[in-house]
């Protein structure tokens, strides 16, 4: 299954990207004007897959599992992706690697339509690279039990209804808590930071 979605985003993401001005729409305040990563950043990959279901096209995201205290995005929402290997040949192999770990899809079978702007990220000193892929039919997902809580199949549509774009105060520790912090609402869950920003271009993308 192919349609206009997929080569319109395809022919988009070849062009020049909308960037900051699209991320920081889903910002929140402490990370508008960031300073230029360290040189000392760490390199990451994921992977916004899209899927048809229902005669729809879906978004895969995961629910981070939340008992690695070295996770500092441990029981948040993100996409399928992680760090760098040595053995990886780019960022691409990265993101591609981690989805089929983490979510159970073979690398072989998944259609790269491009890369999103990259993101750096303070709290865990990550340079991250979005790609953008989708697989033809209904993926088997396979959770991988040890980073992955559950894994969540939400409809494209969904991102682009503004009514899911809202703000909330946000309790990280119980010394901590963020005032009006940009989210995407998905059921019951808070899409929020590095991937709501990913996502927040990813439909300026489509919306362009």
């Amino acid at each position: 299954m192919t349609d206009n979605l997929i080569s319109n985003l395809q022919h988009r993401l070849s062009q020049p990207l909308p960037g900051r001005s699209a991320q920081y729409e889903m910002a929140h305040a402490v990370r508008q004007n960031p300073p230029p990563p360290p040189t000392d950043a760490r390199e990451a990959g994921v992977l916004a897959l899209l899927f048809p279901k229902e005669k729809t096209w879906h978004l895969t995201l995961i629910l981070r599992q939340n008992n690695n205290p070295n996770d500092r995005h441990g029981g948040q929402v993100s996409f399928p992706g992680g760090k760098r290997d040595q053995t990886d040949a780019d960022l691409q192999a990265t993101a591609l690697r981690e989805a089929e770990e983490e979510v159970g899809i073979d690398r072989n079978s998944i259609n790269i339509l491009g890369a999103l702007s990259e993101l750096y990220i303070p709290v865990s000193n990550f340079k991250v690279q979005p790609y953008v892929g989708f697989v033809d039919s209904t993926p088997q997902f396979v959770p991988q039990p040890s980073e992955v809580q559950a894994i969540l199949e939400v409809p494209f549509m969904h991102f682009l209804d503004n009514n899911t774009r809202r703000v909330k105060d946000l309790k990280l520790y119980p010394q901590l808590t963020l005032r009006d912090v940009p989210y995407f609402a998905v059921a019951d869950l808070t899409v929020w930071g590095a991937t709501a920003m990913m996502i927040s271009e990813l439909v300026a993308v489509l919306r362009d």
